[in-house]
């Protein structure tokens, strides 16, 4: 039982570390890489508080999108 729980808590940590990894290597696609971290996180929280706007989360879409095809 304990062995489960630990390969359960072990795979949890994995996985969590790589959606971090990932996020994070969002922020170095976008160029903000160098901005400072409260800037970022300030951007990030209006972004969730617009982000319902007509129009916006197209745009958004649109916009990372390109980014993505972009080498």
């Amino acid at each position: 039982m304990e062995k489960s729980y630990q390969k359960a808590q072990f795979e949890y940590r994995k996985a969590d570390t790589r959606r971090k990894i990932e996020w994070g290597g969002l922020v170095v696609k976008a160029g903000l890489d160098a901005e400072a971290k409260d800037v970022i996180l300030g951007g990030l929280i209006s972004l969730a508080e617009n982000l319902n706007e007509p129009g916006t989360r197209a745009l958004f879409k649109s916009k990372g999108m390109q980014a993505f095809l972009k080498i």
